[in-house]
């Protein structure tokens, strides 16, 4: 792929809107016996980071706790994706820390108004806790040959490509 034919400024806004419009994200967690465990939970955004509101009584809870390592992926819609091997989406590095309940009202607002107060309120009196996630870098795929290395925050967009010889080239596209 001609590295000059890649809009970067055009795919950023269309990574930060995938991001955006999605309701709930996959979070790769590691397991308390040292395997992976790949769960998924809604969220929503908040100066630069993310939140999820786990039950106790989820594995990914207890994973967390334990190890605040995690993944997480963003994905088109499969009923949107023309061609499932080149499906939009956006993979992170992170850490969580469980914050809790209390001091995070601008939060726990922002998961009234993506999901409902009276769904989100009935969440609210159960075993649940809020968890913040901090992510750093990634990878935005939005199809073949245009793969970038990105940041959370979106500074950083890097497209990926090969080189003539088969071994992996960047091309900085900030």
């Amino acid at each position: 792929m001609n590295v000059k034919s890649v809009d970067a400024a055009a795919l950023k806004h269309n990574c930060k809107q995938l991001i955006g419009s999605m309701k709930s994200l996959f979070l790769s967690t590691i397991s308390l016996d040292g395997t992976p465990f790949l769960s998924y939970a809604p969220y929503v955004e908040h100066n630069g980071k993310v939140y999820v509101y786990l039950s106790q009584m989820a594995e990914h809870y207890r994973n967390l706790e334990a190890n605040r390592a995690v993944d997480v992926m963003l994905a088109a819609d499969e009923a949107t994706t023309k061609n499932m091997f080149a499906r939009e989406r956006a993979r992170f590095k992170g850490t969580a820390i469980n914050v809790g309940n209390s001091g995070y009202e601008q939060v726990f607002s922002k998961f009234e108004e993506k999901f409902g107060a009276p769904t989100f309120n009935m969440l609210r009196k159960l075993d649940f806790s809020l968890f913040e996630l901090t992510l750093t870098t990634g990878r935005y795929v939005v199809g073949f040959g245009q793969a970038f290395d990105v940041d959370f925050t979106g500074d950083y967009f890097e497209h990926v490509n090969r080189d003539a010889h088969g071994a992996g080239a960047k091309q900085a596209n900030r």
